[in-house]
């Protein structure tokens, strides 16, 4: 399993809401967190996808990530 980490734009709870089905799909269940106490909003993924699918799935629901 790979760790891919993005410097994010998801800032609360609602944020957080709004990118969990985009997120679930792309990554799967359980397998990403967003810790919203980190100034860059450091978005983890565990698992097999890739960069690019993360970013587009949150570009798509009006959400920005740069992997770092």
């Amino acid at each position: 399993m790979e760790k891919l980490l993005f410097k994010t734009n998801i800032k609360c709870d609602g944020c957080i809401a709004k990118v969990t089905q985009s997120l679930n799909e792309v990554a799967g269940e359980n397998n990403w967190q967003v810790d919203i106490t980190d100034p860059a909003k450091i978005l983890t993924i565990i698992g097999t996808t890739t960069a690019a699918k993360i970013i587009e799935s949150l570009n798509k629901v009006g959400y920005k990530a740069e992997k770092i």
